[in-house]
């Protein structure tokens, strides 16, 4: 099966579920992303500062070049494990992002820079491993919209949260239920919202990723509580089409902080 035909199959449970419209914080007459989510896993020490070298000099250049963009490079601060650097990369088109490390081998001034990481021996490894996955945006928020602070590099956190859901249905109506209200939701509680995608490939599916941001720890912790207790939410939450059974099984809550490279 060519690649598109297998990306269509994997967007249709997404499009089935926005079908009739949707109450989005963000134009849904925008082109549709899509993302790539680099992860590096790491040892403390001379990996990290090598990685982070690699990413700031060489391959956010790259992409620049390619005009790829905004991209975001962060570190994980809370998580299962540590150090793994995040690097999210947009672009309109999936085979840009399908064949980026073929194209990256044929930029002479990438492979310069990139040289010491792109190189390094089995003896002295850059890395433990990198993976990575694929996600389409949200038809109700098309496009990464950065936080104000992130052009002046300010002070700003964010969170990576991930649900898994239990079946594929499952995973339809949550996607179903960020387009019947649940953006307003977040930006009534004061939320910056970053991105929405939808796993076309990768790990533990069917599941979905967004990203926010916080000035600090405290205002994370208090824009939640707001969610939480937004009469919008305990409706929406409490709606048949949503609350016939746990439509989430498993959530991945990720704290990150950005890399001075980081344009987001």
């Amino acid at each position: 099966m060519q690649r598109r035909q297998f990306l269509a199959t994997s967007l249709a449970a997404s499009a089935a579920a926005i079908a009739g419209g949707a109450d989005a914080q963000a134009p849904a007459t925008q082109t549709r992303e899509y993302y790539q989510i680099r992860r590096y896993h790491m040892q403390n020490g001379p990996q990290t500062a090598l990685t982070e070298h690699y990413i700031a000099d060489a391959l956010i250049p790259a992409l620049a070049r390619r005009s790829i963009g905004p991209i975001g490079a962060f570190k994980l601060d809370i998580g299962p494990e540590t150090p793994v650097f995040y690097v999210l990369i947009p672009s309109t088109s999936v085979d840009a992002l399908a064949g980026l490390d073929l194209q990256l081998a044929k930029d002479d001034e990438f492979l310069k820079t990139a040289e010491p990481f792109w190189s390094a021996p089995a003896t002295a490894p850059a890395f433990l491993r990198v993976d990575s996955s694929l996600l389409a945006a949200f038809e109700g928020w098309p496009r990464i919209t950065p936080p104000p602070s992130a052009a002046a590099k300010g002070k700003r956190i964010f969170q990576l949260r991930t649900y898994e859901s239990p079946s594929y249905r499952n995973h339809v109506r949550k996607v179903e239920m960020f387009h019947s209200g649940e953006f307003e939701i977040f930006k009534n509680a004061g939320f910056q919202s970053v991105f929405y995608g939808d796993t076309l490939i990768g790990p533990r599916m069917p599941s979905l990723t967004y990203m926010l941001s916080f000035t600090e720890l405290a205002e994370l912790d208090a824009h939640w509580h707001i969610f939480q207790n937004d009469p919008g939410w305990k409706k929406l939450s409490a709606d048949p089409r949503f609350a016939y059974e746990a439509i989430v099984s498993n959530i991945t809550n990720l704290v990150l902080s950005p890399l001075s490279s980081s344009q987001i």
